[in-house]
């Protein structure tokens, strides 16, 4: 659908922009990959960019949202301000930020924002607004790398800045000039960097901006400028490789590791000295107590420590180049011939990771606070490597996300069925019976059953005061949930545990599946074994240890 060009700087471009953009790397994720030279050779630039531009989306929308659900966006009512919009951007950028090019850019991103969100920010900015948010982007991501290299995203930024800032007009107008200035700057990038020229391509990173950038022109004007061939072979007299193949960069550090930290300026300054040490590739983008950590090393584990000695560390991500990403677990076929059929899950806890890989499946990993994005989903589907592919989410909250992989892989060719399993417990009874050998169609309507004849609960801990089905309850509270509402609110595990599985199996049961978190007690699942197999004739019950879950219990009923 043809979008509405914007006339000026405001919340629903920024909007329009994050949209287009996200459009503009999922076209361009492979191309990208397939060009990634620099700094390592690891292939996934593309996607890094497309993940880090789905979260600031993601946020945004949700900013959106929050004045719809609140009544703020309702007929004729105002709804988010240009500076809620682009600080949710930046935000969502931040921490969603993944590789080397998606840290900068989110830093880029929360330079615009410093501009266009600052204290006499305007409800919307006009031309010269643009330009100073495209010159402060430029000049806060070379500050965030420790040592900037040029003919990379930085060199194609920092044109981008210096065409915008001659660029007389409206936003249109800037942007053309901003967009039209880093495709050449992109395009001399080879020029500027030996591995690239030997590879005969250009930066990746800086094809993402250029991308990136365009999205901004088409949010302007309604028009998307010429796309940016990524092979530097478009270039008059640049070297290419015969097969297309890219050459490896020089060897470097073995890990790549990313986190989000929490810790003030002072801390910050004293960890990227450490860090600039221990590695390379260093880049630490953000502010205000929350910062995005990037650096390539050989001790993974030293810089994790420097940044708990710094902070707060967490949602940390630590990458073996060419071993791929440890935080995904699952059967990785070779890329030779497609498996039939395959089973992609989301699994909560790394025991639950290790029983669903056991089975077949390929599992994804997702921490608490952590839920994956549609395009590691993506990713999953296609390294399961199958002409079909049956998709777990295992959360309510992840059925938006699963659709649109599932979507997105099925525009690759492959088949993709969605079973909405809403918790692990429902995923564990569709895996127990589903058969590859079987028909793809009587597959997926013997898992769906199996998931929807499971009854889940959990029992979780309240991290704040609210009202709930069961009542209202404190921080610290245990919280009893049976199919997604709170039924129970007590203060011992054991006993909310035992009131839940009582109201299941209430209404009858053959079998009960007892998941343990890490912080459940030692004795729960012993006390419920014994209250099932005493109260309860003929339902057989299992255990798992699913270790760091989020919740302390999953429970699930057949």
């Amino acid at each position: 659908m043809a979008q509405v060009p914007q006339t000026f700087f405001d919340a629903l471009a920024v909007r329009t922009w994050c949209g287009l953009a996200l459009d503009a790397l999922g076209r361009a994720r492979e191309e990208i990959d397939a060009i990634n030279v620099y700094p390592v050779a690891d292939g996934d630039t593309g996607t890094n960019l497309y993940l880090t531009v789905e979260s600031a989306a993601a946020a945004v929308e949700a900013v959106f949202e929050g004045h719809r659900a609140g009544g703020a966006g309702g007929a004729g009512g105002p709804g988010p301000t240009l500076a809620d919009a682009v600080r949710a951007m930046a935000h969502g950028a931040l921490i969603g930020a993944r590789g080397n090019s998606g840290t900068i850019l989110a830093q880029l991103l929360r330079g615009m924002a410093q501009v266009l969100a600052g204290d006499e920010a305007p409800a919307h900015a006009d031309g010269r607004g643009l330009r100073r948010a495209l010159r402060q982007a430029a000049d806060s991501a070379r500050l965030a790398v420790a040592h900037p290299v040029e003919g990379t995203v930085l060199t194609v930024a920092a044109a981008a800045a210096d065409a915008a800032a001659t660029a007389e007009g409206d936003c249109g107008t800037v942007a053309r000039a901003a967009h039209d200035a880093a495709r050449a700057a992109l395009a001399e990038t080879p020029d500027r960097l030996a591995v690239l020229r030997r590879a005969g391509v250009v930066d990746a990173g800086g094809r993402g901006l250029v991308a990136v950038l365009a999205a901004l022109v088409a949010t302007f004007t309604g028009e998307t400028p010429r796309d940016t061939r990524a092979r530097a072979a478009a270039r008059e007299g640049a070297v290419t490789c015969a097969d297309g193949a890219v050459t490896p960069a020089s060897e470097g550090p073995a890990f790549e590791v990313i986190y989000l930290l929490e810790a003030d300026d002072a801390a910050v300054a004293r960890l990227r000295e450490r860090l600039d040490g221990l590695g390379d590739s260093l880049v630490v983008v953000g502010g205000d107590g929350l910062w995005n950590v990037h650096v390539h090393v050989d001790d993974a584990g030293a810089a994790v420590e420097a940044g708990v000695e710094a902070g707060r560390p967490y949602r940390i991500r630590i990458t073996h180049f060419g071993a791929g990403d440890v935080h995904t677990t699952g059967a990785e076929r070779s890329q030779g011939e497609r498996a039939q059929r395959a089973v992609v899950a989301v699994v909560p806890g790394e025991g639950l990771a290790g029983l669903y890989t056991e089975a077949g499946a390929t599992a994804v990993l997702a921490r608490p606070g952590e839920p994956p994005a549609s395009g590691e989903l993506v990713q999953a589907v296609r390294r399961a490597h199958a002409r079909e592919v049956v998709l777990l989410p295992n959360d309510a909250d992840l059925r938006h996300t699963a659709a649109a992989a599932a979507e997105q892989a099925r525009t690759e060719g492959i088949r993709v069925a969605l079973i909405p399993t809403r918790s692990a417990v429902q995923g564990i009874a569709a895996l127990a019976v589903h058969e590859p050998e079987r028909r793809f169609d009587e597959d997926v309507v013997s898992m769906t059953s199996a998931a929807g004849a499971t009854r889940y609960a959990e029992v979780t801990v309240a991290e704040h005061q609210s009202w709930t089905m069961a009542g209202i309850c404190q921080a610290g509270d245990v919280l009893g949930l049976v199919d997604g509402d709170v039924a129970v609110i007590g203060q011992d595990v054991t006993a909310v545990a035992e009131a839940v599985l009582d109201r299941m199996l209430a209404a009858g049961g053959e079998l009960v599946t007892l998941v343990l978190g890490d912080d459940a007690p030692g004795s729960v699942a012993a006390h419920l074994e014994s209250r099932v197999r005493e109260g309860y004739l003929a339902v057989d019950t299992v255990t798992y240890h699913g270790g760091r879950q989020g919740a302390v219990l999953l429970i699930g009923v057949e």
